[in-house]
């Protein structure tokens, strides 16, 4: 199952953040090269604070969605699409 609450996907999100991670560090001195490894996570407050916000007010269950899935089902009307199920596992995995 995928959420996609504001249409931005975890790896535009994700290269979003490492490019302005970069740009504000600028190249290690010296003395940060010698040391031991390191990595910082850092991210934009109030993006994470509005997917927060949005994901704790959604309802945990789309009770419109059951309903209509349970009837169709009831009814023999529900049919399955394996080309489609492939293609979005795939998806998910890639």
């Amino acid at each position: 199952m995928r959420i996609d609450l504001n249409n931005t996907s975890a790896s535009e999100l994700s290269s979003e953040l490492s490019s302005q991670q970069v740009s504000a560090q600028g190249a290690p001195t010296a003395a940060q090269a010698t040391s031991e490894d390191r990595a910082t996570f850092t991210s934009d407050s109030v993006s994470v604070k509005s997917l927060a916000t949005a994901a704790l007010s959604s309802p945990e269950v789309r009770q419109s969605t059951v309903d209509d899935l349970k009837q169709a089902v009831s009814s023999g009307t529900y049919e399955l699409n394996p080309s489609k199920i492939a293609a979005s596992m795939v998806d998910d995995y890639a």
